[in-house]
């Protein structure tokens, strides 16, 4: 069943429900960025959010909709790491139950935080489907409330409050570029920066490794799409062959997708830590990726959303010495 998409109004909503919640990230210009591409380009400091991603959002606002007997049987969720972290924080806050299921590709810094923060940790297989079965397991067997990494209303109106604080910041930002997985963060934030200013063009961005979303408008329906690891650990994953929300809002909302290559991911990483003094895990470097890459176009002043810092710093280590990285494993940490 296809749901009502996501508003205007559920953003704002959403917004004040999670006021005080989570921090209000800076948008600064990037003279370096500005250069290469001929236009004004702003940086959307959302790595600075607590819990290192901008997923303490739609974790924050779907852990607030929850009715009292809801919060008292506590939440699960899939996660490649980040949503994980959030629910866990947004989760201990309530004084809540939160379960959270990963497969074996998740990287061991984003396990040691989930786990920092009291939630139960099942890691099952090597997808994000895999991990997803055990989800509704729990559900069924032991009575969670499953709150999905993307495809859920509640999650999507909590990142859409993303895009008007960009909007806010840079009013005439003529292109938004955004990372693109499940499709949570790119149906949010178009939803909100659309809605505000209908002119202004959002661009979703992924890997070329498994890019899920991208695979799925391509065939005008949801996919299964192999799970491969990636730089862009965070990117990884279906978007489910019942998709109720995000494929049919991405569709609708994105003007563009560009999949990226490993070592252009890689120029992403290396970048923000050279030029702007920046930790940025692959996921939220991959429009500064696009930008180096050349495959960016803007007739004024874009946005580039970097939307985590969960990288593991010894691999952050290697790309930015430059450090041959062979094995696909390892990327994965």
């Amino acid at each position: 069943m296809t749901l009502a998409p996501i508003t205007l109004s559920d953003i704002r909503a959403a917004r004040e429900r999670i006021a005080g919640k989570v921090e209000r990230t800076p948008t600064v210009l990037s003279p370096s960025l500005s250069g290469h591409l001929g236009a004004p380009v702003y940086l959307k400091l959302e790595h600075r959010q607590t819990t290192g991603s901008f997923k303490l959002r739609g974790a924050s606002n779907a852990i607030a909709s929850l009715n009292a007997e809801e919060k008292a049987r506590g939440v699960v969720a899939a996660s490649t790491g980040n949503h994980g972290r959030a629910l866990a924080h947004a989760a201990k806050l309530e004084g809540m139950r939160a379960t959270i299921c990963m497969s074996r590709l998740v990287p061991q810094n984003k396990l040691d935080e989930i786990r920092r923060l009291g939630a139960e940790i099942r890691i099952v297989g090597n997808s994000q489907d895999d991990a997803q079965q055990e989800v509704e397991r729990l559900v069924a067997e032991e009575g969670l409330v499953m709150l999905p990494p993307f495809d859920h209303p509640d999650i999507i109106a909590g990142q859409g409050t993303l895009g008007l604080e960009i909007i806010e910041q840079v009013a005439d930002a003529a292109l938004v570029l955004v990372p693109l997985s499940g499709g949570g963060l790119a149906a949010g934030v178009a939803a909100a920066v659309k809605g505000v200013s209908p002119s202004t063009k959002v661009i979703g961005v992924s890997m070329a490794r498994g890019a899920a979303m991208k695979a799925s408008l391509d065939a005008g329906h949801p996919v299964l799409v192999e799970e491969l690891p990636t730089l862009a650990d965070s990117l990884g994953g279906g978007i489910g062959l019942d998709n109720r929300l995000t494929f049919s809002m991405c569709g609708d909302l994105l003007d563009d997708v560009i999949l990226l290559s490993e070592d252009e991911i890689a120029a992403g990483i290396r970048h923000p830590y050279e030029q702007e003094r920046e930790i940025v895990e692959g996921a939220g470097a991959v429009g500064i990726a696009a930008v180096l890459a050349g495959k960016v176009r803007a007739s004024g002043p874009t946005v580039l959303i970097l939307s985590g810092r969960n990288i593991d710093m010894t691999l952050h280590r290697k790309i930015i010495c430059g450090e041959a990285i062979e094995e696909h494993a390892a990327w994965a940490g």
